[in-house]
């Protein structure tokens, strides 16, 4: 079931991440000034992997610190 396991990734990320907007925080807003900033803030990596990985943009959430966060930057300085 390979297949489910990304269409249920990307339904996450449509309903969950792209609609993201609490506390001022707003994803698609976030997303536009991430790429006019030439992509250089780690901010905006932290924060969507915040969302991701523990449903807030500040983590720790009450839930825990992100899960593997310098591995995350480090793989999207990488792309």
């Amino acid at each position: 079931f390979e297949e489910l396991k990304w269409i249920a990734g990307m339904f996450y990320w449509m309903e969950s991440v792209q609609k993201y907007d609490v506390e001022g925080w707003n994803y698609m807003e976030r997303l536009e000034e991430f790429v006019d900033g030439g992509f250089s803030d780690p901010s905006f990596i932290n924060a969507v992997s915040g969302i991701v990985n523990r449903g807030c943009h500040n983590p720790p959430c009450g839930t825990g610190a992100v899960d593997g966060a310098p591995e995350r930057s480090e793989n999207f300085e990488k792309a």
